[in-house]
């Protein structure tokens, strides 16, 4: 079955395909498998993309138990990478029929991407993009879309955008980070750039970076006039983070459904995933509860028997988790307090943001640029106070989810 009867382009497939998504979550590597966008979806998210595939190897996505591009997994693009335009076009054609559109990763930055050449480091090779969208454009059936990172100059940056767009690309997804901002060394994204590429280009544009709380969506939307906007990290320590019933759930709730999610689907799931997602939800008990993470971690064997384990591990966090709410008298209702840093304080029983600290600033430069005070700044000019100076929000959020600095 083709995902639609015709090919539409820019804002026809915004609209009438994708029907008009303003919350995505993020191609993320061994983490957006088909049971976490499930659960995803059921807390919010209207688009999201599967992991990252290498189009040589073509692994990852299961076409044969009818689940992934199924009813429960729609509207879904599938993410590739590549440097070869036929090698591409070969594997794009085989998932055309099960997904919405096609995506090309432009934006990774790993050691990995930088051997195999794909990801940000095509951003010097400006001719194979182009070749590389134009032929998915020109052959396949659905959409091409793309996903890339930033340049240091607006100028460039916004060049770059254009040069997809003319190549077929429908959706471009702004990162606002450098292709060197990883890791540690992640940084705030600049939400200046992913403004100046949607004020360019006459295609949808989603922003992405900097979003950790619910109150980051609408200013980065309001700011960067995106029309979607797209979540890695703060979706998996918080998949509940487009969910605007109860935005910070009890975690122990999230990870109970997304296993229960696990066990009925006939598509398998990595029980390295399953443990990756556990642990980031987890993560603000952990400390509190060092022999549930000692016993997930580890945990290991055949699927159908390190499922059980996971499952009493989380059952028995559950049963803390609420222990520790009865005793702060935590009826359910739930404001987070804003802290002088600009960060909100949750309880531990709640799915929450993670910050990771960064090495010791080098220069005075990178004293600036990752202070508390530099931070809040940026923040401040979001809220419209210094907005001259340009907006960036308070917290990085990055390309797969798993390395990432937090200030």
């Amino acid at each position: 079955m083709r995902s639609a009867c015709r090919k539409l382009s820019g804002y026809q497939f915004y609209e009438e395909v994708l029907h008009s998504p303003k919350f995505i979550v993020a191609p993320m590597v061994d983490q957006s498998e088909l049971a976490w966008r499930i659960l995803s979806r059921r807390h919010g998210a209207q688009l999201v993309y599967t992991p990252m595939i290498n189009a040589k190897l073509f692994v990852n996505f299961n076409m044969f138990e009818g689940e992934e591009g199924g009813p429960e997994d729609r509207p879904l693009i599938v993410q590739f990478c590549a440097n070869d335009p036929e090698i591409l076009l070969a594997a794009a054609k085989q998932v055309e029929a099960h997904c919405n559109a096609v995506d090309i990763n432009l934006g990774c930055p790993q050691d990995i991407a930088r051997r195999g050449k794909y990801g940000a480091f095509l951003q010097d090779d400006w001719d194979l993009v182009y070749k590389l969208i134009n032929i998915l454009h020109v052959n396949l059936n659905i959409p091409v879309t793309a996903k890339f990172r930033v340049f240091p100059t607006v100028e460039k940056t916004v060049a770059y955008a254009k040069m997809m767009e003319s190549a077929g690309a429908q959706i471009l997804t702004c990162h606002g980070r450098l292709r060197e901002q990883r890791g540690h060394n992640s940084g705030l994204a600049d939400w200046n750039k992913i403004r100046a590429v949607k004020e360019a280009v006459s295609v949808p544009v989603f922003a992405n970076g900097n979003i950790l709380y619910q109150s980051d969506i609408s200013r980065c939307l309001d700011f960067t006039g995106a029309d979607g906007l797209m979540s890695a990290e703060g979706n998996l320590y918080n998949p509940a983070l487009f969910d605007t019933r109860v935005p910070n759930p009890p975690h122990t709730d999230l990870a109970l459904e997304y296993l229960d999610i696990v066990k009925s689907l006939k598509t398998p799931t990595s029980p390295g995933a399953i443990k990756g997602h556990l642990f980031k939800l987890f993560r603000p008990a952990l400390d509190r509860n060092k022999d549930l993470r000692d016993r997930l971690g580890k945990t290991h064997g055949k699927p159908g028997d390190v499922l059980v384990e996971y499952e009493a591990v989380a059952k028995e966090m559950k049963e803390r988790m609420e222990r520790d709410s009865a005793d702060a008298s935590d009826s359910g209702s739930f404001t987070p307090e804003i802290l002088p840093n600009g960060r909100q304080e949750i309880p531990h029983w709640r799915a929450q943001p993670y910050f990771r600290p960064g090495p010791p600033p080098k220069s005075d430069s990178a004293i600036a640029a990752t202070s508390t005070n530099g931070v809040q700044q940026l923040k401040n000019d979001l809220d419209g106070q210094e907005k001259k100076r340009g907006a960036t929000g308070i917290v990085s959020d990055g390309e797969d989810g798993t390395k990432r600095q937090r200030v």
